[in-house]
């Protein structure tokens, strides 16, 4: 193969597995498990995440209406949905004498430590064992606020906790395009590095048809996957063959090309911004020294407003003068401390370069 990984996560869409009339494309999901079954039987480690749960379930419960009640609507049909849509990934692997297990998950597994590695742990034994993990957000028990953008800011936090080569996510239009698809000059961006595009002057604002995110949602943790050293390619899931060709390099589509590797540590870090108990605040002279991209660790003399209560270990937002993020980490000591030695030189770091991360 073209590229070499290892390990892959595939995100499939709501609109890949979803027909035009809101029901379950199964000649569709048939299809994909057939490529991975492929890709699976060339020693790759596949974790798919995968919508389609709300579809399933509208099969099955279609006199249901979604526009009243719309979290309780969606949380009756994810709950029978789900059951049927893993029944169907378990029976057309078993076919091929592969296993596949269901995760479920919430944000909340994520923002704390100990869920995340005991997540991890699971995950890890799960691939050890040759079982494929099927990944899902958890709607039955998930609310609004506490709810993933979509299911590629999922799909963008477990590439980052299982430090997989490449997130591939598959939707139904063939990559992200440099302007409007339907004019006749735009193309698709085929290679993406690090800030070469400003993708929300360039996509056009819109949600997709059954999923909760757009475009501009799979730009965004795309390229925030990247600079965590994992490869993001986007790709039309409806089209035969895609995870062969694009393997192969024989398929039109975006790739985002990964930056130096992250620690897991930090990686964790990128993702635990919802985590965050306080903030802390800098001036000019100690935003230009983090975001240089040498090695730098946050201390106390930079800084000019503390807020929250945090403790030692807790992780704190960090903001420029003009209240824009200059990234995550994980402080030293609380609070109190950081407040009392705000401005002042020869202070220990609030936070070791180790555990920040930087979004520059």
């Amino acid at each position: 193969m073209a590229f070499s990984y290892k390990r892959i996560i595939v995100k499939i869409g709501s609109n890949v597995l979803t027909k035009e009339n809101g029901l379950p494309d199964y000649s569709r999901i048939q299809h994909l498990v057939e490529q991975l079954v492929y890709l699976k039987k060339k020693g790759i480690e596949l974790i798919v995440v995968s919508s389609g749960a709300v579809a399933s379930g509208r099969s099955l419960l279609p006199s249901v209406k979604e526009a009243k009640h719309a979290v309780a609507i969606r949380q009756v049909l994810s709950s029978i949905g789900q059951v049927k849509l893993i029944n169907t990934y378990s029976q057309l692997f078993n076919e091929h004498e592969m296993l596949c297990a269901q995760v479920l998950v919430t944000k909340e597994d994520f923002r704390d430590r100990v869920h995340y590695l005991n997540m991890k742990n699971c995950f890890h034994s799960l691939l050890q064992n040759d079982v494929i993990p099927i990944v899902n957000e958890n709607d039955v028990i998930s609310v609004t606020e506490l709810m993933f953008t979509d299911n590629d800011e999922l799909a963008g936090l477990i590439a980052s906790m299982l430090n997989a080569n490449a997130l591939i996510i598959l939707s139904n239009i063939d990559g992200i395009y440099n302007g409007d698809p339907k004019l006749p000059d735009t193309h698709i961006i085929e290679k993406v590095k690090q800030n070469e595009y400003n993708f929300s002057a360039i996509i056009k604002a819109e949600k997709s048809t059954f999923g909760r995110g757009g475009m501009i949602t799979k730009a965004s943790i795309a390229g925030k996957v990247a600079k965590l050293g994992i490869a993001v390619h986007i790709a039309n899931g409806k089209r035969d063959n895609v995870l062969k060709d694009l393997l192969f390099e024989d398929l039109v589509h975006t790739h985002f090309l990964p930056e130096k590797h992250k620690s897991e540590r930090k990686k964790w870090i990128a993702h635990a911004e919802g985590a965050a108990s306080g903030t802390v605040q800098l001036n000019t002279g100690a935003k230009e020294v983090l975001t240089s991209g040498k090695v730098s660790s946050l201390l106390p003399i930079g800084i000019t407003a503390v807020s929250g209560e945090f403790k030692k270990g807790d992780v704190i937002k960090i903001l420029d003068e003009h209240q824009q993020t200059i990234g995550w980490g994980i402080a030293q000591y609380g609070a109190d401390k950081a407040r009392e030695r705000m401005g002042v030189k020869n202070q220990k770091p609030l936070v070791h370069y180790d555990y920040l991360y930087s979004v520059y």
